[in-house]
């Protein structure tokens, strides 16, 4: 079986979505059947990289709400995150833009440590405020879960893996995707958004009943 999920870094709920996932997948006997592989999704790709900003201001300005309300917002989504075991801190959160991120994350895949780099990023951004959107940042958490650091950097500074980002979000257009995460299992079936474990679990055992 193989589930591929469209998520971005700085997409909240897509880190919860993957923690579901992952406890979804401790239930399911044929688990170590199951291939997950993570595809690139920007939010907003012209949102620019600005360690001065904090992201609740930029989000604010971008869906003319007040600060305040914004921070009411996002108090639900920490209550939400806590529920499946994440501790959320957009105290010190930064406007991102996550391209390099997910061209770095490309690299990851070729060395067999695209889910370890996917954690370690969403980790470093939502719970240790980490700014994702520097690339000495990207590199030290790649190196982190094992990658190669000249290698690594050498990604970065070059346009490495770019068209393999942009393929990915031309199948999710293709797919009608229209926001993450989003999950696609064996190409038959689509969860969209960070739905309870229970729906997680149905699904993958019915599509392992249809198909073995």
């Amino acid at each position: 079986m193989k589930i591929e999920v469209w998520s971005d870094f700085v997409c909240p709920f897509c880190y919860v979505g993957k923690r579901i996932l992952e406890n979804a997948l401790e239930k399911f006997e044929h688990s170590d059947d199951v291939e997950v592989t993570f595809k690139s999704y920007e939010l907003d790709p012209t949102s620019v990289s600005d360690e001065s900003v904090h992201f609740e201001e930029e989000l604010a300005k971008r869906k003319n709400m007040s600060l305040d309300n914004i921070k009411e917002m996002n108090e639900s989504i920490i209550l939400r995150a806590k529920e499946v075991g994440l501790d959320y801190n957009f105290d010190n959160m930064k406007q991102t833009n996550t391209l390099d991120a997910h061209r770095l994350m490309k690299y990851a895949d070729t060395q067999g440590k695209g889910e370890a780099y996917t954690e370690r990023v969403l980790k470093a951004h939502f719970e240790e405020s980490e700014f994702i959107g520097s690339q000495d940042t990207l590199v030290r958490l790649a190196t982190e879960v094992g990658l190669d650091e000249s290698d690594s950097r050498g990604v970065l500074e070059s346009g490495k893996y770019l068209d393999e980002v942009r393929a990915d979000q031309a199948e999710a257009t293709q797919l009608g995707v229209q926001g993450v995460p989003f999950f696609v299992i064996n190409r038959k079936y689509a969860v969209s958004g960070a739905q309870p474990e229970e729906l997680f679990l149905q699904t993958l055992e019915k599509v392992w009943a249809e198909e073995n």
